[in-house]
């Protein structure tokens, strides 16, 4: 059993300079150590995921571009994240907003190869199997 992640976990990038917060809107008003429960979907850039300082993955059209205007110097970029899929694996058997809760264990794809993860779920008193 995982622990349920919440608003304020603490997320890392694999390519990102930076930790960062998940974002957690409470419109399912399910509440996990008191504060709004996530689930698979909150997976939105800039609504629920924001950046990770700066970005150092080539496969960024940012960092890219500037790689190449400072002539092959590796430059990174600040970070945007691009996450079309949601996280993964969620939990089989609990429903958060009738999608299933969002656990420590579950990661979310960035479309420039980064794999975000969960460092801290933002509680550490309700779990879901």
């Amino acid at each position: 059993m995982g622990m349920h992640v919440c608003m304020g976990a603490t997320l890392q990038c694999s390519f990102g300079a930076a930790p960062s917060n998940l974002v957690v809107l409470p419109v399912s008003s399910v509440l996990t150590g008191g504060t709004p429960g996530a689930n698979i979907m909150d997976n939105k850039p800039i609504v629920n995921i924001l950046p990770f300082g700066t970005c150092n993955s080539m496969s960024n059209p940012m960092v890219a571009a500037a790689t190449a205007a400072a002539l092959g110097a590796f430059t990174p970029m600040p970070c945007i994240p691009v996450t079309a899929a949601p996280w993964a694996p969620g939990s089989p058997t609990v429903l958060v907003g009738n999608m299933p809760a969002l656990q420590d264990s579950s990661k979310l794809a960035c479309n420039w190869g980064g794999v975000i993860q969960v460092v801290a779920p933002g509680q550490f008193t309700s779990m879901v199997p």
